[in-house]
């Protein structure tokens, strides 16, 4: 099996250079023929949403709906996916950052109660607990 990197995964969402976008698109294409799966490992997932924040000025809608559209793929096997289906649906109810989400909800799938937290802001959900 292979893994993604963040890099490949932004240039497949963003197609923001053809030559490398066709690249991933063959990867894709030839990994679906062969039957084999890629992972998209939590770290990289994380990465991947800050980019599209920070870097793409990506809105929080699009960037969900991009993510439910890669759990559809059946060459994607992400590292938690139990986690990354509750963080998809806890991030469009909650308001909370996407990162900060995606750490508690793959937290709760690790087996963890809450997330120990200095963040006041993320404290306020269920998933964290502030320390004081």
């Amino acid at each position: 099996m292979k893994a993604l990197d963040t890099n490949v995964l932004v240039r497949f969402l963003v197609r923001d250079d053809e030559r490398q976008a066709r690249a991933v698109y063959r990867m894709f294409t030839l990994a679906e023929q062969n039957r084999e799966s890629i992972l998209i490992s939590t770290l990289v997932l994380l990465e991947t949403i800050w980019v599209l924040e920070s870097a793409y000025d990506i809105g929080r809608g699009e960037i969900l709906d991009a993510l439910d559209d890669l759990m559809l793929m059946p060459i994607l096997e992400f590292e938690s996916q139990p986690a990354v289906r509750r963080f998809i649906r806890e991030a469009r109810d909650l308001k909370f950052d996407l990162p900060d989400l995606l750490i508690a909800c793959s937290a709760h799938a690790a087996g963890c109660e809450t997330v120990v937290t200095f963040d006041r802001r993320a404290a306020r959900s269920h998933l964290f607990e502030l320390l004081r």
